[in-house]
């Protein structure tokens, strides 16, 4: 039967190996395992039975075999929805991009009303003294030539104010990050990812495999008495000296024989293990101890095995001894396995009865593991004296070997990573298919989980929208939760909070909100093809660490097209100040179109060159993010804009009003001379502008510039373009030749800019409300 035949109401059967083909409830069955990892991503199978009977497409049956009823098919199902929920969003603009269409829009309005301003004021001389003439209708050549200049410094205007340049800028800068996140193991798939993670406010992390090694490990261990922690560079000399030699044989025989997993040879001849999470944590374990597997399983045959189950809650075997007779293994739950022993093997080797207050010990250590969130077991065994004739395996009698503590371990480095999230004002919530006691425990030992609530999945789905209105920003954790649970949390932070939301995964399950998200980051070793394309930004490492880097250079990213920003507003506001002034007061525009397009050229190509490859610098993570609501032109920015803008508008007027007596200039050439003085004085004023832009707080601008060949190359181009311009170009560029005293003049006033600008940066302003904000949070 094809699965596209399938109806609700029918009845499937399910074995080994098989892929459940639709949503469906357990009939019956035995000792049915089911790996859920597609859908929940924790990789610890589930047994289903008449307790737990549900059956999930597109999961896969690991052990045993049942019939199930089919209940729901097609898009109705857990899959589907999964499937539908991929098509929904991930297409909005991102938040820099809706600031820079703001800004873009406000300063080309400017611009042009300036130009439109300022044409009517050029040409309304001659165009009064037409009328006064009664010569309205009749122009001559030489009129129209006139109008035509007025207008082309009109659109020359317009050409300087409108922003072309930002485009580049902010595909320069991304460029670059893009460059070098690679090195710091981040594939950028989306360019503009670059930026939304700078503007992030809060990360919603996946535990398995994100936060956690996503590797099953024995991190504690208690052998005949003694607990240990268990290192993988320490367990042999941590646990040898502590376990005599006949525990040590036993514990490896118990853990090499009874077991589900098998430890196979591959092509490096190095050991590969196969099998569940919990039993390849085991033969690891048993590994690092010096053991060597195949030879344990050559001197004893396995003459019995009892599967796990999820009734007895243990596993067992029967082996025959190499010397003749029989000894059963038996390893399960800790509670269960603990009450059927009676004797305990202790330090010294020797073999005592259990007593009430040891049983009490060993209780306690389970309890002790199970409150760190461990998976426990037990191990024991018993020499069966009377032989073995293919009976039942005896349930008591048994000598307690030990009980080691399982766990997926955290990634080295993860809680600092966090920290460093929150000193920046980004919120890290876990969100986790695994149970809420595990989730709470590591998301605590990672510092997520501090004084907000940490809930499960079913109790989020029940709550109605008013209710999450209150509960979402207090969620830290949120536990066995299903792939539409992490969507919904995803989907209210962007929309109702207003939120710029990171979301970490590495399963199918992940998809739906990888897409949802302003800036999907998937793992790029543990994660699927399906994540990996939902993803903005693939971690090549699978490290948390990694991610906090990708907000560095986010934030490095947005802060260097602010300050490109900021230099090409002020050069906008004294292109714009001075051209206008000059034509209310004088009639004429001091810089000419062909100067304004190269100054043009310097502000906008060379200007995003230099500033928008500037690397980030730790201070980054120590300010509150940007978020959506918050403003891209901040006030410290038009602090510095309105105070350098005054300054060299100032120095310009100055030059155009009292320059021929500066420099004792007379006759015809005077006027020509003075125009190219303020035009290489303005230059000037631009270039050590650029220098003052590179940092909008700091004094010391001049840090790391060294290092910075691009910046330097693009100061260096600039200036030996504008020498040649002024000196070998007139005819071009309508200049004349400059004498040394004049030249080191312009270069003075333009040196001036950067003193005046560390003197401004000295005024406080008042910080922007969104920052408050997001501090306090």
């Amino acid at each position: 039967m094809l699965i596209d035949d399938l109806l609700p109401g029918d009845v499937v059967h399910l074995a080994v190996g098989d892929q459940v083909p639709a949503d469906g409830l357990f009939i019956s069955g035995f000792s049915v395992l089911v790996d859920e990892s597609s859908l929940t991503g924790e990789s610890e199978p589930v047994d289903v039975n008449e307790g737990k009977p549900f059956l999930l497409s597109g999961t896969k049956v690991l052990d045993g075999s049942c019939q199930m009823l089919v209940t729901a098919v097609g898009m109705r199902t857990q899959w589907g929805k999964l499937m539908a929920a991929l098509t929904e969003g991930g297409n909005d603009e991102t938040p820099l991009q809706v600031k820079l269409n703001g800004v873009a829009n406000i300063i080309g309005k400017i611009g042009l009303f300036f130009a439109v301003l300022t044409f009517i004021v050029l040409s309304q001389g001659l165009i009064g003294q037409k009328y006064h003439e009664g010569l309205l209708l009749s122009w001559s050549g030489d009129d129209v030539l006139e109008i035509l200049n007025h207008f082309a410094v009109a659109v020359t205007i317009v050409v300087v104010a409108v922003p072309e340049g930002l485009p580049l800028a902010v595909t320069l800068s991304l460029a670059y990050a893009m460059k070098k996140m690679m090195n710091d193991k981040a594939l950028v798939r989306q360019l503009a990812a670059c930026e939304t993670m700078g503007s992030s406010t809060v990360i919603c992390s996946d535990k398995t495999g994100t936060l956690t090694t996503n590797r099953m490990t024995v991190v504690k261990a208690c052998i005949c008495g003694n607990t240990v922690e268990v290192n993988d560079l320490l367990i042999p000399s941590s646990l040898s000296p502590k376990i005599p030699g006949i525990a040590a044989q036993t514990l490896l025989e118990s853990i090499f024989n009874n077991t589900g997993g098998e430890v196979v040879i591959n092509q490096d001849g190095k050991p590969d293990i196969l099998g569940t999470p919990t039993e390849a944590a085991l033969l690891e374990f048993a590994l690092s101890l010096d053991g060597k597997y195949k030879q344990k399983r050559q001197e004893t045959k396995i003459v019995k095995v009892e599967p796990f189950n999820s009734t007895k809650k243990r596993m067992s075997v029967i082996l025959e001894l190499p010397g003749g007779g029989y000894r059963a293994h038996c390893k399960g739950a800790s509670e269960i396995v603990l009450a059927a022993c009676d004797k305990f093997i202790d330090d010294r080797g020797s073999i005592v009865p259990l007593d009430r207050k040891t049983a009490d010990k060993f209780n306690g250590i389970i309890e002790t593991f199970s409150s760190e969130a461990l998976r426990t077991l037990c191990l024991a065994y018993k020499a069966l004296e009377h032989g073995f004739n293919h009976e039942e395996i005896p349930l008591q009698g048994y000598t307690f070997i030990g009980i080691v503590g399982i766990k997926d371990p955290v990634r080295p480095g993860v809680r600092e990573s966090v920290a460093s999230c929150r000193s920046a004002g980004i919120a890290v919530k876990m969100v986790t298919g695994d149970n809420i006691n595990t989730a709470r425990a590591i998301a605590r030992e990672c510092g997520i989980l501090t004084d907000g609530l940490a809930i499960e999945g079913a109790e989020f789905r029940e709550k109605t929208p008013k209710e999450l209105l209150e509960l979402i920003p207090k969620i830290q954790v949120l536990a066995r939760s299903s792939p539409l649970d992490k969507h919904t949390l995803v989907k209210h932070l962007r929309t109702t909070f207003n939120e710029v939301v990171a979301v970490t995964g590495d399963g199918t399950n992940d998809a739906p909100a990888l897409r949802e998200a302003d800036i999907g980051l998937a793992m790029g070793i543990a994660g699927t093809e399906v994540a990996k394309e939902s993803a903005d930004v693939v971690i090549l490492d699978d490290n948390f660490s990694t991610i906090v880097t990708v907000a560095k250079w986010g934030r490095s990213v947005y802060v260097n097209i602010q300050k490109f920003v900021q230099f090409q507003l002020t050069v906008n506001v004294v292109a714009l100040l001075v051209n206008f002034s000059s034509a209310c007061f004088t009639g004429d525009a001091p810089l000419t179109a062909v100067q304004l397009l190269w100054v043009n050229m310097i502000m906008d190509t060379l200007g995003a060159l230099a500033l928008a490859t500037e690397p980030p610098n730790d201070n980054l993570m120590k300010k509150a993010p940007v978020g959506r609501t918050g403003k891209f032109i901040t006030n410290v920015m038009w602090r510095n804009i309105l105070g350098q803008s005054l300054y060299q508008f100032t120095v310009i007027w100055y030059l155009q009003t009292q320059g021929r007596y500066i420099f004792g200039l007379e006759g015809s050439q005077s006027d020509i001379v003075v125009n190219t003085i303020i035009f290489n004085t303005f230059v000037f004023c631009q270039v050590f502008n650029e220098v003052s832009s590179r940092e909008m707080e700091e004094v010391n601008v001049l840090k790391g510039l060294s290092e910075n060949s691009i910046f330097i190359g693009v100061l260096t181009g600039t200036i030996i373009f504008q020498f040649i311009l002024v000196q070998f170009l007139g005819d071009f560029a309508n200049t004349t030749p400059l004498t040394q005293q004049q030249w080191l003049l312009c270069v003075l006033f333009g040196f001036l800019g950067m003193p005046i600008a560390a003197a401004i940066k000295l005024i406080p302003v008042q910080p922007r409300k969104e920052d408050d904000k997001h501090t306090a949070s």
